[in-house]
């Protein structure tokens, strides 16, 4: 499981850093100020979920089955929450209307917030 956490997060870790400069130099140009802001966050959250993966995956308090959860929430959140937020930052320059997914970014945000939620759960019922 500790393998496919870190390959996972290194997927992540890979597409945050070329979202990132692809929303710091090519659509600097294309959209405004808020639109790649908007971007950046969406690029801030993958990473910090990146690293947050590699911390699950070395971590030995942490049991193979909640590993194997914590990874899912993140996968799904990240989809969800940075994705949306990808699509709906650059809707001026794709021309479709991605607004009808709004919807998925706070529930994306829950998915992430799960996650942490599992670890909290996790560290306080782990026995000595």
């Amino acid at each position: 499981m500790n393998k496919k956490i870190t390959a996972f997060a290194s997927l992540l870790g890979i597409l945050g850093i070329i979202l990132g400069a692809f929303g710091a130099h090519a659509l600097k140009k294309l959209l405004s100020i808020e639109q790649l802001t908007t971007f950046e966050t969406a690029v801030k959250y993958q990473i910090y979920h990146a690293l947050f993966l590699l911390f699950v995956a070395a971590s030995t308090c942490i049991t193979e089955k909640v590993k194997k959860l914590i990874l899912n929430l993140t996968i799904i959140g990240i989809f969800l929450f940075s994705g949306s937020i990808y699509l709906l930052a650059t809707m001026p320059i794709t021309r479709l209307n991605f607004k009808v997914i709004g919807v998925a970014t706070p529930i994306g945000g829950l998915v992430l917030i799960g996650a942490w939620g599992v670890l909290f759960y996790n560290s306080l019922n782990k026995k000595a």
